[in-house]
């Protein structure tokens, strides 16, 4: 019995990168019929719910999840749905399986669709004393209603350690009355900064 992150990956090198079921055995060093098996099956979990009023009818929860992740993904982080609400949605429209079940779907799906895993990123080496400087946007409250604002944010990966201080533009001079600012916030300056363009 294969891992679920070995199914996966199985998944992944033929719906994502294409390669035959030949060329997947060989990479993976398994079974022709398992390759085949696990490559070609159907990836969403289908829904065990009968067909009723007020039930799921013949949808797979599967396919509702993925749509809500899908919608979800293009949305900040803050304003994504959690498991428990997208439980408690699936729920609502007459899901009878188990909380667990729809987080091991989730996780799953995440896992698959995580395009940075296929971006070939280099971790950096950030030593002490080295600060790094973007210009962000944050969302704040302002006349009781949320807006973004642009931010300068300073942080010291090194120690997880960030600060950050609003400001109404992102040109020079803003950028310069920031620093000064952060410098404060931070009781000090930093021996190298790296800018983040």
């Amino acid at each position: 019995m294969l891992a679920m992150s070995d199914i996966n990956c199985i998944k992944h090198l033929r719906n994502k990168k294409g390669l035959s079921i030949t060329k997947i055995k060989e990479t993976l060093g398994i079974n022709w019929r398992t390759a085949k098996k696990y490559a070609d099956e159907d990836q969403l979990p289908k829904s065990k719910i009968k067909k009723s009023k007020g039930m799921m009818h013949s949808e797979k929860w599967g396919e509702i999840v993925s749509d809500w992740l899908f919608e979800d993904s293009k949305l900040k982080k803050k304003l994504r749905r959690t498991k428990k609400q997208i439980f408690k949605d699936l729920q609502d429209l007459g899901f009878k399986g188990s909380y667990r079940t729809v987080c091991y779907f989730i996780t799953d799906w995440e896992n698959s669709h995580n395009e940075e895993l296929d971006k070939g990123h280099e971790r950096l080496e950030h030593p002490p004393s080295e600060a790094q400087v973007d210009f962000g946007v944050m969302e704040v409250v302002k006349d009781g209603e949320f807006v973004d604002t642009h931010a300068l944010v300073m942080s010291y990966p090194y120690s997880n350690a960030g600060f950050a201080i609003p400001l109404p533009s992102e040109n020079q001079e803003c950028f310069l009355e920031g620093l000064k600012l952060l410098f404060k916030q931070s009781g000090g300056v930093p021996r190298k900064i790296r800018l983040i363009i």
